[in-house]
C-alpha cells in the first residue's frame, strides 16, 4: 500500500509578502494622488468653507464633466502611441453646430448632431493616421486649425444661442441625488472606457499596439482598423464634450474648447500614462482631470490673475512630465536588475 503524497505546504508568508510588495509598488506610483491631496489641503487651509461649499463643489463637478470626457478621448489615443491636439477645436465645432443647426430646437437633437460632428472629425483623423500612415501630431494639428476656423466661420465669432436654450440650461443644472447629471455622464463614460480597455479584446489590442505596433501586427492584430476605431471613439467622446458644454452654458461660443487639448494631454500624463503608448489607466486620467479642475477652481477663489493661472498650469505640466519620466526610469531599472543578476 503506497503512501498518499502530501500536498506541498502553503507559504502564507510568501503570499503576504508578494501582496505587500504589490501594494507598496502601487502606493509609490500614485504621485498624482499625492498632488491632489496636497491641493485639497491647500484649498482647505486657504478657502475651506468656500471651497467645500455646495455651490462651489457643484461648479467644480460641472467643470470636470466637460474636460473629463475629453481626457478620456485623449487617453485612448495616447495608449496607441498617438496624440490628438484637435480635441479642443473639435469640441468647439460640435458645440456651435449643435447649437445652430436647425436653430437647435431640442436637447436630444443637439446630442445627435454633436456626436456626429465628433465622430466625423475622429474618422478623418483616424483614416489619415491608420490608412495613410501620417503622423498623429501633424494630422491633428491640421484638424485643429480646420475645426477652429470652421467654428469662427460658422458663428462669425458671435455666440450661438439655440432655440432650446432654456431646456439646455435646465438639463445642465439638473442633479441626481445631489450630483450634477453632467458629472454622472462623465463618470459613466469613464466606467465604459475602463470596461472596454480592461475587459474586451479591443482593449487588449489597443495596449498591444501602443507597446509595440510591429509585434502587434505580426501577431495578427488588425492594427489599421483598431487605430481607426480608437480615433472614432475619441471623436464621439469629444462630441459628447461639446454637447455637455452646450448643456452647461446654453450657448455655443467661438472660444469653446480653446486650449483644452493642452489640459487634456497634461491630465493624461499626470495620471501616469506614457506618451510613447502602451501604458495608462482610466483611474489615473480621472485623477488628472480632478487635479486640473481643482487648480483652476482654487486659483479663481484666490483671485489669481488669468496669466498666472496659465503659468501654474504650465508648471504643473512640467512637474507631471518629470515625475512620469522618473517613474519610467525606475521601472526600467527594476526590470533590468533581476535579468542582470542572472
Amino acid at each position: 500500500m503506497t503512501a498518499t503524497p502530501k500536498a506541498p505546504p502553503v507559504h502564507h508568508h510568501e503570499e503576504d509578502t508578494s501582496r505587500g510588495n504589490a501594494v507598496s509598488t502601487w502606493v509609490k506610483g500614485q504621485y498624482a494622488l499625492y498632488i491632489l491631496l496636497a491641493l485639497l489641503i491647500v484649498a482647505t487651509i486657504t478657502r475651506g468653507s468656500i471651497f467645500w461649499g455646495r455651490t462651489n463643489l457643484t461648479n467644480l463637478l460641472l467643470q470636470m464633466s466637460i474636460i473629463g470626457v475629453v481626457v478620456l478621448a485623449q487617453l485612448i489615443v495616447v495608449l496607441t502611441g498617438g496624440i490628438d491636439i484637435s480635441v479642443g477645436s473639435a469640441l468647439g465645432l460640435a458645440a456651435v453646430v449643435a447649437a445652430g443647426l436647425f436653430d437647435g430646437p431640442s436637447v436630444l437633437l443637439g446630442l445627435v448632431v454633436a456626436l456626429a460632428i465628433g465622430a466625423a472629425v475622429g474618422a478623418v483623423n483616424g483614416w489619415l493616421v491608420a490608412f495613410r500612415g501620417l503622423e498623429p501630431f501633424i494630422v491633428t494639428l491640421g484638424m485643429l486649425a480646420l475645426a477652429r476656423g470652421l467654428v469662427y466661420a460658422y458663428g462669425n465669432g458671435i455666440p450661438i444661442n439655440p432655440e432650446a436654450a432654456d431646456s439646455y440650461a435646465r438639463f445642465g443644472q439638473s442633479t441626481l441625488l445631489g450630483i450634477p447629471v453632467l458629472a454622472i455622464i462623465w463618470l459613466a463614460m469613464a466606467g465604459l472606457i475602463a470596461f472596454l480597455l480592461y475587459r474586451t479584446v479591443w482593449g487588449r489590442r489597443v495596449y498591444a499596439i501602443g507597446s509595440n505596433v510591429e509585434a502587434a501586427r505580426s501577431s495578427g492584430i488588425p492594427v489599421k482598423s483598431t487605430l481607426w476605431s480608437v480615433y472614432i471613439l475619441a471623436g464621439l467622446l469629444v462630441g459628447l464634450g461639446g454637447w455637455l458644454f452646450l448643456a452647461r452654458f446654453a450657448s455655443g461660443t467661438s472660444t469653446a474648447g480653446s486650449l483644452l487639448e493642452l489640459e487634456a494631454i497634461a491630465a493624461v500624463v499626470i495620471g501616469g500614462a506614457r506618451l510613447s503608448g502602451g501604458y495608462g489607466k482610466v483611474f489615473g486620467a480621472v485623477v488628472g482631470t480632478v487635479i486640473f479642475a481643482v487648480i483652476a477652481n482654487l486659483l479663481s477663489l484666490l483671485n489669481v490673475s488669468t496669466f498666472l493661472q496659465d503659468a501654474f498650469r504650465g508648471g504643473l505640466i512640467l512637474v507631471a512630465v518629470t515625475l512620469a519620466t522618473v517613474q519610467i526610469v525606475r521601472k526600467r531599472k527594476s526590470t533590468s536588475t533581476p535579468a542582470a543578476a542572472h
